[in-house]
């Protein structure tokens, strides 16, 4: 019994002696699924060369990625444009912070009942997103194609009580931004994110009926806190996000679905 207590308890000094130096060589990173979690895990290689073990936590909505960063639940996290994140700050009294700059997902218009955006009839419904981030870059698409007109088309926070012009009587529908795919066969037109629309099986280079244009001002990057942004960790994984292994692979699985920012 001594001589299996005196085991046990050297296997434990030893463990808990490693486990700080496994832990700081770790990054833990939320993401969504598709294009964030799917670009990570080709970094991941490539940043366990410098050293450093990256863990992806994936998740299906906007919320919780930046709630448990806040808490200190994960290091870092993937999945969302800068004026999505100011409006986080802003409402939540938070203070996360842009690491890098890695993609743009050209945001998009689609339909299952219609071909064309000309065909879209007098009176049609339409569901965006509820967020005011993504719910503004809906609308922007919109006024720039000519179906609506916004008090400030350069607003990037334009909510449905700044359209000052709706001449084919569009009729709005706010949900939550995972939801807006399931809607396709309910509705006359849906505003989807990209990594949403992929994960649904659209191809937004074909299937969207409008689709912004490669200046697309709504980059998505890598985000921390003001206390791990200095992190050698962080800024390796940061290089590694925009190492040229990262575009080739960007550029050979998206097909212009998804562009490199850098």
């Amino acid at each position: 019994m001594r001589l299996l207590f005196a085991t046990a308890l050297t296997l434990f000094l030893l463990t808990g002696c490693s486990t700080p130096k496994e832990d700081g060589q770790t990054l833990r990173v939320a993401a969504t699924a598709i294009p964030h979690a799917e670009i990570l895990k080709q970094a991941k290689p490539l940043l366990a060369k410098e050293g450093v073990d990256l863990q992806i936590k994936v998740f299906a909505d906007y919320v919780q990625p930046n709630t448990q960063l806040v808490e200190k639940n994960i290091d870092l996290n993937y999945f969302q444009t800068k004026p999505y994140l100011d409006t986080f700050n802003r409402e939540h009294g938070a203070h996360l912070v842009t690491i890098t700059g890695v993609h743009i997902e050209p945001f998009g218009a689609y339909s299952h009942k219609f071909k064309s955006i000309d065909q879209l009839p007098d009176g049609a419904s339409v569901t965006i997103p509820n967020d005011p981030s993504n719910g503004s870059r809906a609308l922007l698409l919109l006024a720039k194609h000519g179906l609506i007109t916004l008090k400030d088309p350069s607003n990037e926070l334009s909510t449905l009580k700044d359209i000052t012009a709706n001449p084919k009587h569009l009729q709005f529908r706010e949900l939550e931004a995972a939801m807006l795919p399931r809607t396709l066969d309910e509705v006359d037109l849906a505003l989807i994110n990209t990594n949403y629309a992929l994960a649904a099986g659209l191809n937004p280079t074909k299937d969207a009926l409008l689709i912004e244009d490669r200046n697309s001002p709504y980059v998505n990057y890598l985000v921390g806190r003001p206390d791990n942004q200095n992190d050698p960790r962080v800024q390796k994984l940061a290089k590694v996000l925009n190492s040229p292994e990262i575009r080739a692979f960007i550029e050979q699985k998206y097909h212009g679905a998804v562009l490199p920012a850098f």
